[in-house]
């Protein structure tokens, strides 16, 4: 992911600009992680505010922030409004989208690995220096994107998306966007510390 300090809600301005250059349109479930996270740490979650633009649906808004809650608490995070760990910012994009993303081992094989990468900054372009692997994805219509913030550091430590949301003729059926949000966060294999060991849990699957 490319990581840098992100104030309020630009996070979601920085992201919808990421560009590509593919000749051919995707329906994908993808996600991407900043090596900076402290996923081990994070416990508590609320959400940001957005700014609703005239295709957003309320519904589908209150029906894609009930299901990442569900979710987030599934995987042992605590909804708090006092100085939560992580910021969750999520979007449905409606038009085709033009985005950046980062060929990276899954997220649970490199927390298990205790691999450390360092990132490095170019001073003179802002950008990330050959930690990062970057893939150039053009999505289909309907791309619902979510992404989690660090509060204390101000900055994206993962994003995940799922494309083609539009395609389907069940767009405006709720169970739909539910499992949309849940093959998103199948891809988040991160739960709290201690958490499935205390309530003998598996991992979440999408149904």
């Amino acid at each position: 992911m490319k990581i840098r300090k992100i104030y309020g809600c630009a996070i979601i301005l920085c992201l919808s600009t990421l560009v590509g250059c593919m000749n051919f349109y995707e329906n994908r479930v993808e996600s991407d992680y900043s090596y900076n996270g402290n996923f081990k740490r994070y416990k508590t979650f609320n959400f940001m505010g957005y700014k609703k633009t005239d295709s957003d649906s309320s519904n589908h808004m209150e029906i894609v922030e009930n299901a990442i809650r569900a979710r987030m608490q599934l995987q042992g995070y605590r909804f708090s409004e006092n100085k939560p760990d992580l910021l969750v910012s999520h979007k449905i994009f409606y038009d085709d989208l033009l985005f950046k993303g980062y060929n990276q081992t899954e997220i649970d094989v490199w927390l298990a690995s205790g691999k450390v990468v360092e990132e490095e900054i170019d001073e003179e372009t802002g950008e990330q220096k050959k930690e990062y692997d970057p893939v150039r994805y053009n999505l289909t219509k309907g791309t619902l994107l979510v992404v989690l913030i660090d509060r204390k550091h101000n900055r994206a430590i993962w994003q995940g998306y799922a494309s083609g949301l539009l395609g389907n003729k069940d767009f405006n059926n709720e169970g739909y966007l539910k499992r949309s949000v849940r093959s998103i966060f199948d891809k988040y294999k991160v739960f709290t510390e201690g958490y499935l060991m205390t309530n003998g849990q598996q991992p979440a699957r999408t149904e």
